[in-house]
């Protein structure tokens, strides 16, 4: 834990956003010129224009738009040049002004393009060199905009509400595709708020994605690429994390203190870079404890860390909750950076600013609410993973595709590889939960499914036996008989033995009274505000019921079945 050297203070235009299914994977590029230009794209209604004049002048720039450009050069509006020489014509002059447009453009240049001109295959190779940000917005949040908006009328494309969402669901997967960083639409303002982001973004090597978090009580980026954390050498982090432009702390005004486990922080500490201490903990969920909170505290005031600086967390899903749990509570708050290296932190534990401790009666039973200020995803960390915690990781990307349904949760149920696009697919899919609903008081609940029984299944086997997602299969697994959906439930037991899971509890001593010590557990669940614990239940993937009740009877059932 000795000083190494200061980091930087945090980016005031920077840090204080989903789909249920991955897009195209975008193709590998080469190393861009630095300083390349900002572009706009996304669906009609999106607020395209207005987002690349909030960002031009927080960057002291001069904004392009290429519907007004094109307005300009025809002499009249789009929707007359529409109707006098048609789709065909017009995509034609859209393609070859927008390609122009994106030649000339340089470093510093915010430029807004229309809805429709990124189907052209020439514009999209032009759109290469360049940073390409999606604003993000619902079908029916952007139909409500067009046609309640001062020139809805005219739009060509938005007169007919079925067509309007069919153009929206084939353009989606061509948005994503092209997309480097992805800001929510509905959140007003959110391209000045995100300048400082954005601007680093672009100045950076291409390969990097970015997908701005948001929630009640504040925003941050999430960044995901292969070389974050220097593996392999030249990759897009440029160096050393703590020294990339893609920190949110600038240099000598804010010390980073890592916290992290005693194997990550072999593997990983010196990638991460100077830090002015790193403090380790022993490695598993048996540790995630407030001895060792108490002990990182400790450390933190051994090493004089003041609020003005942040914390780092470096590893899994125990020492993010940890880490943010102190984080949270030190000196009654500091900032945290997740530099999550497990697949179950990369997919989930890492985002939505849940943090905490267990106690021996139950788990996560003491913790708070602490948003992180960024996020740093480098997937090739999960090439270190012994086996069986990538695949007990795996289980979160089952869970999050069981509750968003559609692509994502036939990519998984047909045993597709869990790569960047899966990991991206779900943090977004996470982040969009925690946007509507922070603090657990509705939709947010459930992220929980599986997690009731799960979290029964370590407390009752002492945090030892089990990891966390080997626990949370095992609750998936009960979670789907109590909610009828037998076809269902072997489907994911299927899923579960493919990756070598455990799908019953056997082998696992519990004691001389297993069923009776499982359920004291479940019902000690912090979730519970009466005398029933509710449970998530699942219709089909896709459609998730919260706050169900379920009867005594079918609850020993559905929990005996897992003892064999």
């Amino acid at each position: 834990m000795a000083p190494l050297s200061a980091p930087r203070a945090a980016d005031p235009a920077g840090a204080a956003g989903a789909a249920d299914a991955p897009g195209p994977t975008r193709p590998a590029r080469g190393r861009a010129p630095r300083g390349r230009a900002i572009v706009f794209v996304g669906f009609m209604g999106a607020g395209k224009s207005t987002a690349a004049r909030e960002l031009a002048h927080a960057l002291g720039a001069e904004p392009l738009d290429s519907d007004l450009l094109l307005e300009e050069r025809f002499g009249h509006s789009i929707a007359e040049q529409w109707a006098r020489g048609g789709e065909a014509s017009f995509r034609a002059t859209e393609e070859e002004l927008v390609c122009q447009l994106l030649a000339r453009a340089g470093a510093g240049a915010v430029i807004a393009l229309g809805g429709g001109s990124v189907l052209s295959e020439r514009v999209r190779r032009a759109l290469e060199p360049h940073l390409t940000v999606l604003l993000e917005i619902d079908p029916h949040c952007a139909w409500e905009r067009v046609r309640g908006g001062e020139h809805g009328a005219e739009r060509p494309l938005a007169l007919s509400r079925e067509r309007f969402f069919e153009l929206y669901s084939e353009r989606l997967p061509v948005y994503e595709g092209i997309a480097d960083a992805l800001l929510p639409a509905r959140r007003a303002g959110v391209a000045a708020r995100a300048a400082g982001r954005l601007r680093a973004l672009a100045d950076a090597p291409a390969g990097v994605r970015m997908v701005w978090a948001t929630a009640a009580s504040g925003e941050y980026p999430v960044l995901l690429a292969h070389g974050l954390l220097g593996d392999p050498p030249g990759g897009p982090a440029g160096g050393p994390l703590l020294s990339s432009p893609l920190w949110p702390f600038d240099a000598g005004r804010s010390r980073p203190f890592a916290v992290s486990d005693d194997t990550v922080a072999g593997m990983y500490g010196e990638r991460l870079g100077a830090a002015e201490a790193l403090i380790t903990i022993p490695k598993g969920e048996l540790h995630k404890t407030l001895a060792s909170a108490e002990a990182v505290w400790r450390a933190l005031v051994r090493g004089g860390m003041t609020r003005a600086d942040h914390v780092v967390a470096l590893g899994g899903g125990v020492v993010g909750d940890l880490a943010g749990f102190c984080a949270a509570t030190y000196q009654r708050g500091v900032p945290v950076v997740h530099v999550p290296t497990t697949l179950v932190a990369q997919v989930d534990s890492a985002y939505g600013g849940k943090t905490g401790v267990d106690l021996p009666e139950a788990k996560n039973y003491v913790g708070a609410y602490h948003q992180p200020t960024g996020v740093f995803v480098d997937p090739a960390a999960l090439r270190t993973l012994p086996e069986r915690e990538l695949n007990a990781g795996w289980v979160e990307v089952l869970k999050t595709a069981l509750i968003a349904g559609g692509a994502l949760w036939q990519r998984v149920a047909d045993g597709g590889p869990v790569d960047e696009g899966v990991i991206l697919a779900c943090a977004r899919a996470k982040l969009a939960v925690v946007s509507d609903d922070e603090r657990d008081a509705g939709r947010r609940q459930v992220l929980n499914l599986g997690h009731t029984v799960g979290h029964a299944i370590e407390t009752a086997t002492g945090y030892t036996r089990l990891l966390h997602g080997e626990a949370v299969g095992l609750g998936l697994l009960a979670a789907l008989r109590l909610s009828g959906q037998d076809d269902l439930h072997e489907r994911v037991l299927e899923l579960l033995r493919a990756r070598s899971l455990p799908t019953t509890l056997q082998g696992f001593a519990l004691g001389d009274a297993p069923l009776e010590s499982l359920l004291a557990a479940l019902h000690r669940d912090k979730k519970r505000t009466g005398a029933q614990v509710p449970f998530v239940l699942l219709d089909a993937p896709g459609r998730v019921r919260t706050g169900a009740r379920v009867a005594d009877s079918e609850l020993r059932a559905a929990v005996a079945e897992l003892l064999g």
